[in-house]
């Protein structure tokens, strides 16, 4: 949920003439936020591609966290490699979207966090990456994995 979105949430419980026009407008909204959210995700993997990331994992946080739409995680094989997908993502996104996105770590290039709005970005080296294991906090444990898979 952007900080627009929260604002006009806020809005809303006091104005109630604004939550109607707000629910009128609510699927539209929801509509634009999703192709946004798709189009961000398209470019972070073919960016991420493009530079020879390593797996490339991407889920899906919508309905999960209010944080984003997507997260992607990737590894890069060095410090060096790490610190160059960050900046080619960033100067690729600022050039389709023509805005900014935010950035942690590029400096160092073990973990580089990347807030893209809808989609969230991590990159790191391999160590590192084994280190926290994102990815567990984040898939569904080997059970449910298993139960997805048998219905």
């Amino acid at each position: 949920m952007t900080a627009k979105h929260k604002e006009g949430v806020l809005n809303e419980q006091l104005n109630p003439g604004a939550m109607r026009a707000h629910v009128a407008a609510g699927p539209m909204m929801a509509a634009q936020a999703t192709d946004e959210s798709g189009a961000t995700l398209a470019l972070v993997l073919a960016s991420l591609d493009d530079d020879k990331a390593e797996d490339v994992v991407s889920f899906d946080l919508r309905g999960k966290s209010p944080m984003a739409d997507h997260m992607v995680i990737a590894t890069g094989r060095s410090s060096r490699q790490v610190s160059a997908m960050a900046e080619k993502l960033l100067e690729r996104f600022k050039d389709t979207f023509h805005r900014t996105a935010r950035v942690e770590g590029k400096e160092v290039g073990d973990w580089v966090l990347i807030d893209c709005g809808d989609v969230i970005v991590h990159l790191f080296r391999p160590e590192v990456r084994a280190f926290y294991q994102l990815e567990k906090m984040w898939a569904p444990p080997a059970d449910a994995r298993a139960r997805i898979g048998a219905a």
